[in-house]
């Protein structure tokens, strides 16, 4: 089997992040079939080892590096359980994608390289450690908890970026703050149940789209919310819904509310207020205002600090770019997921910075923020940045390996989104490390879509930095 062949089996087995067990399983069996030595901790992480062949005894072991866990969202209207059920694969063209949902390119394409590197005995390589972490998607917890003491490499190839002939060699650091926002009961005797849908925003990566101008649909329902507590409207809220992932610029999202009747003039204006800022970006969207039984649902609404005003006061998008790298974002966050509970609402944010003392400050910000407003805060899954090596053996190599073989010079770039990269430069010492990967395009969304013949010159390129 090549590595296309074992992306596909891996799409076949649910594998969003949190659930991992039955592809981490999948990977065991792998090895199991392989003969190779294999480690799979309690996390579901897994390591597996194909030592070196003939003649490469003294060669430089290489970590393969990626995640095994993906973003799994689905369309609205594609009836699909994402937790029990595999992807739809279909070919348009170049492109791989899954009909209805995300492909998990990010990173299933770095598991199945793996795979054919280890399995493939006409391959003369190094020894070859692969190192498959769960949970990246949610805070990289996999590599957080991860026991790398069985390694000897000090070199590793990341394999999870998504821009073919571009090498990152620095990334942020961040971590998510969960929130939760306390409403009481009220009596909604006196008006009409409406529900306000939002759906079509564009969305994508918090850490490569944050700065693209993209409508975030949790910041547009706060400031739709707003605009109809000004017009002294809304007295209750039965819900409110939206995002997958809190690294997922949130691109749908809804509200059950109890409301004095709003005029369907007045919310056409709301809708374009809401919008203006997002006029040349967002395209193609709905925002729709539906009336709803209101018989069998509880209402809360908070008096004293609003709703509205919560999600509002807490910032959302790029916070400072960078003055050492052009274009790049130095500090951002992203409202990703918010949801609706006996009374309680819900909201978790990614936290972005390549500067570890302003992701402190902006950490701090937020919760004085939620402070005020009588939320609670927690922090979880912080990890550090990876620093840029001024002396790095590999980057060089890959540099002028890919130049030979493309007639081009590669970028070197430093990325705003996060990677596992920092974490294993705090657990290896020395670790010389290069983040690149094929073209894959809108990660974490539907639309996701895995260049073919991007892949294939990726899978050459390995081996030719390999022999």
């Amino acid at each position: 089997m090549n590595y296309l062949d074992y992306f596909k089996e891996l799409c076949k087995i649910p594998h969003g992040s949190g659930n991992t067990k039955k592809i981490s399983d999948y990977l065991v069996s792998f090895a199991k079939e392989q003969e190779l030595t294999y480690y799979q901790d309690a996390a579901n992480n897994v390591i597996i080892i194909r030592e070196a062949a003939p003649g490469r005894e003294g060669d430089e072991p290489v970590i393969i590096q990626g995640h095994m866990d993906m973003v799994a969202v689905h369309d609205d209207d594609f009836d699909i359980d994402m937790e029990k059920t595999g992807l739809s694969l279909k070919t348009d063209g170049d492109f791989l994608y899954a009909e209805g949902t995300s492909l998990g390119g990010d990173d299933g394409i770095a598991v199945a390289y793996a795979m054919q590197l280890l399995s493939d005995k006409s391959l003369k390589l190094p020894r070859i450690e692969a190192v498959i972490t769960v949970d990246e998607e949610v805070g990289m917890l996999g590599a957080d908890v991860i026991d790398l003491s069985m390694l000897k490499g000090h070199t590793m190839l990341n394999i999870d970026s998504e821009e073919e002939g571009i090498f990152l060699v620095s990334c942020a650091g961040g971590a998510r703050i969960d929130f939760k926002y306390p409403m009481s009961k009220v009596d909604a005797s006196e008006g009409k149940a409406y529900k306000i849908l939002i759906e079509g925003f564009k969305g994508g990566h918090s850490g490569t789209e944050i700065d693209k101008g993209r409508a975030n649909a949790i910041e547009v329902m706060g400031t739709i919310l707003k605009k109809l507590n000004e017009a002294n409207l809304v007295v209750g809220y039965a819900d409110i819904k939206g995002g997958t992932a809190d690294n997922a610029i949130c691109n749908a999202c809804e509200a059950v509310i109890y409301s004095r009747e709003i005029e369907p003039a007045l919310f056409d204006i709301i809708k374009i207020e809401a919008m203006e800022s997002y006029a040349s970006v967002e395209t193609d969207y709905k925002i729709t205002l539906t009336e709803v039984d209101a018989a069998g649902k509880e209402w809360f609404y908070n008096n004293e600090t609003y709703l509205w005003h919560f999600l509002t006061s807490l910032p959302n998008g790029v916070i400072k770019m960078s003055a050492d790298i052009e274009g790049l974002v130095q500090t951002s966050l992203n409202k990703g997921i918010i949801s609706m509970k006996d009374g309680n609402v819900d909201l978790s944010i990614s936290v972005r910075s390549s500067v570890d003392s302003e992701k402190d400050e902006l950490l701090d910000t937020l919760k004085k923020i939620a402070k005020e407003h009588g939320a609670e805060t927690s922090v979880r899954g912080d990890y550090p940045g990876w620093a840029f090596r001024k002396e790095s053996p590999i980057r060089d190599k890959m540099v002028k390996t890919y130049e030979e073989m493309y007639g081009k010079e590669a970028e070197v770039q430093a990325l705003h989104a996060g990677l596992e990269c920092g974490i294993f430069a705090k657990k290896i010492k020395d670790l010389d490390c290069v983040s690149f990967g094929p073209n894959i395009y809108d990660i974490h969304t539907t639309k996701e879509k895995l260049s073919l013949s991007s892949a294939e010159r990726t899978w050459e390129f390995i081996l030719k930095v390999l022999a």
